[in-house]
């Protein structure tokens, strides 16, 4: 059996509020296995979100060992962290996340151009092809609808070829049909190039793509459900 891309063995999250600190995550123990789809699902405020940052290593764990393809994300500092992902992760945010101030092929050159790329542009001219926005390259976030700006950020994520991909809610700004398109470029994207999928979603159509799906329930992975899915 190959060895999990990633790996979490008992992390939690405690973060500071003003009636004291909050348990967002609480113990997690999870596997993801290389070139799998992981759905994460849940009601709102249950860890989701959260705990796809803490893959990312876009939020420290309190305690527990976070492990990207080897590397223990919580004894790396900000700049390795920060060098880790730009090699080996693309993120999607629900919110986007784009560069006002640069076009769509700006964009997506980044971090391609942050990686050292010497084809950054080209590169950036293929994704944006690749999700349907051939002819939009150079247009302003601000000239794009939600779901031109969504396909946008997924040439992001993807222009630099990650081994890891995570989405955060990647359908929820959009309406179903654009929705809908979001979700097969996503896919589309992960079996191009090989890369593992792990996503946050509300979207049961979305969740049911998915290899495998963990609930989340109070900051925990729900055993229940867990046990209910095997049967």
């Amino acid at each position: 059996m190959a060895e999990p891309i990633l790996s979490l063995k008992d992390v939690t999250l405690t973060l500071a509020g003003n009636a004291g600190d909050v348990d967002i995550l609480r113990g997690i123990t999870l596997d993801v296995a290389p070139g799998e789809t992981l759905g994460l699902v849940g009601p709102s405020g249950s860890g989701k979100s959260t705990l796809l940052m803490v893959l990312g290593g876009l939020e420290r764990a309190s305690s527990g060992s976070v492990l990207a393809l080897g590397h223990d994300l919580t004894a790396l500092g900000e700049d390795a962290l920060a060098r880790f992902r730009r090699q080996h992760m693309g993120v999607v945010f629900q919110s986007f996340h784009l560069i006002p101030t640069m076009t769509a092929l700006e964009n997506v050159a980044t971090p391609l151009e942050l990686a050292g790329a010497g084809d950054a542009f080209d590169r950036a001219v293929q994704e944006l092809a690749a999700v349907g926005l051939g002819d939009r390259i150079h247009h302003y976030p601000s000239q794009m609808s939600g779901g031109e700006q969504q396909r946008v950020a997924l040439a992001r994520a993807a222009a630099p070829r990650p081994d890891i991909l995570l989405a955060d809610e990647p359908t929820g700004n959009l309406d179903g049909a654009n929705g809908s398109a979001i979700m097969d470029m996503l896919f589309g994207l992960r079996d191009r190039h090989g890369a593992t999928l792990v996503l946050v979603t509300h979207a049961p159509e979305l969740a049911a793509r998915c290899d495998r799906v963990v609930r989340l329930l109070d900051g925990r992975i729900d055993l229940a459900a867990e046990q209910s899915a095997a049967e």
